[in-house]
């Protein structure tokens, strides 16, 4: 009899873990059609920025208003911070909680650093070259399409900031292996949005 219950019991826990591995399953390929929405978004947006980009309305151009050093800087930081969520994976597959923690708030610091950094580009274009989003219809695809990537960015660090704080809470388990995978995932997204900003909104304005 006790050995009847023992195995029922032992059927039962598999159970469970079997459903708990769908469900985490489910919700990562609810993020995967997530990222098939966002990249329907952005491809709206490139398209609507190179049809537009040559209508200055007299306002101000790219190359009058677009100030590389700044850029490259921005461009260097998302990329760094890349890496180091990459990092915090690879801690988080050794079981290494502090180190998963500790790269992930090194990733969100040099995301904090990289929209201070596009804010401040845009106060400066505003204010100095009075290129506001109303300007031109350069200016509004402009302002919609690395405006909508530095939403995505600030998101990402709330979303981030928050993980970490639930890791602090209840360490490594199935459900923030998950969570760090897909916020790691959704970062390098970003990234590879934020290369082709750089090369078709940044560089080919200036050159």
């Amino acid at each position: 009899m006790a050995h009847t219950a023992a195995v029922h019991s032992g059927h039962e826990h598999e159970h469970d873990h079997h459903d708990h591995h769908d469900h985490e399953s489910i919700k990562t390929f609810g993020f995967w059609l997530f990222l098939i929405t966002d990249c329907i978004l952005f491809g709206t947006l490139f398209a609507t920025y190179v049809v537009l980009h040559g209508n200055t309305n007299g306002g101000p151009t790219p190359h009058e208003l677009f100030k590389m050093p700044g850029i490259i800087a921005e461009t260097f930081i998302l990329l760094t911070s890349s890496f180091t969520s990459g990092l915090a994976v690879l801690a988080m597959h050794r079981g290494n909680k502090k180190g998963l923690i500790g790269w992930l708030a090194v990733t969100a610091l040099l995301g904090a650093s990289f929209i201070a950094l596009e804010v401040t580009e845009f106060v400066t274009m505003v204010l100095h070259e009075g290129a506001t989003i109303s300007t031109s219809a350069f200016l509004s695809s402009f302002y919609a399409l690395v405006g909508t990537h530095g939403l995505h960015v600030s998101l990402g660090l709330i979303w981030m900031v928050g993980l970490m704080l639930q890791l602090r809470k209840r360490g490594i388990t199935a459900v923030t292996k998950r969570k760090v995978e897909v916020i790691s995932l959704y970062w390098h997204f970003l990234d590879v949005v934020w290369i082709f900003v750089f090369t078709v909104v940044y560089l080919m304005g200036v050159m």
